[in-house]
């Protein structure tokens, strides 16, 4: 069997792992020139660590990572405490994008990766799909994986009208620097006012993660320090703590990363016979609940362990869909309760609630092969 991706991000690169592991032959196409990761600090939680256990890769994934803790603090420093929850419900990696986007690449093997050559259309046949791309060729393949993002083109095909929308007023601000002087003797999540959300997280290599949203914002104006800046104020108690600001004000303005959030609606179905969306393509949903990876990447193992070599494709494509659309309507129902929390103790109890299932039930714990 053959399957051809689409997309050398994390679930597109974690897709080919999975689906080789089980014996299919994999080709990735990436339309970048190079392998590339949109982003800066990623959380991993305990689900998406255990699919890198049973791909092989776990202890690798955990050396360019830092454990970390996600609990919430007020602007004056107050810890929102969820004691109905346990300390696993908080835990997860923290890692760099990049770093892990080199080491998914060299795992699935570099000659198995097409870079500059972007999906252009598909065509399905009775026993197989004929993938064209951008540089004018051609491949066929028994399966084709849309792993491109909340942007898909393959989404676009596959289903017509389900362009990615703005989540209306939801920004984020980001950036990996070096402390550059700055004390920064804890991890610090908070949750202010005016719809800000933020805090600091330091990294295993000695640099420090921050980063700064908001929902429902102003129209911006001004740099994006200055945007970043200007919220930050809102988690920040009187000026008691202004760490978040000093390390916004220590970092360059080219290494500020900003979105505008976007969401894919929710979609009729994710598969045709022959093609199938996973990760942000099928679902990108708000990065407030930081699941996304973890999600996508649940999405690729349940790949790998439905399609076999010489399998029912179509059957396969239909189990995964009939596993993650009813899923991921949940996700997005507990995500919504996140968001929407009325104060600050209730955004902490309902992300725990969403930790809490994700963790304990993820489709993909018993179909990765070992």
């Amino acid at each position: 069997m053959r399957a051809v991706v689409i997309g050398a991000g994390i679930v597109g690169l974690t897709s080919g792992i999975a689906l080789r592991r089980a014996g299919i032959e994999v080709v990735i196409h990436e339309h970048a020139p190079e392998i590339r990761a949109a982003g800066a600090g990623l959380g991993l939680w305990a689900n998406a660590l255990a699919v890198f256990d049973e791909l092989g890769i776990g202890d690798e994934v955990r050396a360019i990572g830092k454990p970390s803790e996600m609990y919430f603090h007020d602007p004056a420093g107050r810890l929102l405490e969820t004691p109905e929850f346990g300390a696993e419900d908080h835990q997860y990696l923290l890692v760099h994008r990049a770093k892990l986007n080199d080491l998914l690449a060299d795992t699935v093997g570099r000659g198995n990766i097409r870079l500059a050559t972007g999906f252009n259309a598909y065509k399905e046949h009775t026993d197989h799909v004929t993938v064209r791309f951008s540089d004018g060729s051609s491949e066929n393949a028994d399966v084709l994986v849309g792993a491109d993002g909340a942007y898909s083109t393959v989404r676009s095909q596959l289903v017509p009208g389900a362009e990615a929308q703005e989540h209306p007023g939801h920004h984020a601000w980001r950036a990996v620097i070096p402390t550059s002087g700055i004390s920064v003797p804890e991890d610090r999540l908070i949750l202010g006012t005016h719809g800000c959300r933020g805090g600091y997280i330091r990294t295993h290599d000695g640099n420090v993660y921050w980063l700064v949203n908001q929902f429902n914002s102003p129209a911006l104006t001004g740099t994006l320090k200055q945007q970043a800046l200007e919220r930050a104020v809102h988690l920040e108690d009187d000026g008691l703590d202004d760490v978040l600001s000093e390390l916004i004000a220590a970092t360059p303005e080219d290494k500020i990363l900003h979105n505008q959030i976007m969401l894919v609606p929710p979609l009729p179905h994710w598969v045709s016979a022959r093609v199938v969306l996973a990760g942000d393509a099928a679902h990108a949903m708000s990065p407030h609940i930081t699941a996304g990876a973890t999600l996508g990447i649940e999405d690729a193992a349940l790949l790998g362990g439905l399609l076999t070599p010489g399998g029912d494709v179509p059957a396969a494509l239909a189990a995964y869909q009939a596993s993650q659309i009813p899923r991921y309507a949940h996700a997005a129902q507990l995500s919504a309760a996140v968001e929407h929390a009325p104060t600050p103790q209730e955004f902490a109890r309902h992300y725990a609630a969403f930790s809490h299932w994700m963790i304990n039930q993820h489709p993909a714990q018993n179909w990765v092969r070992a």
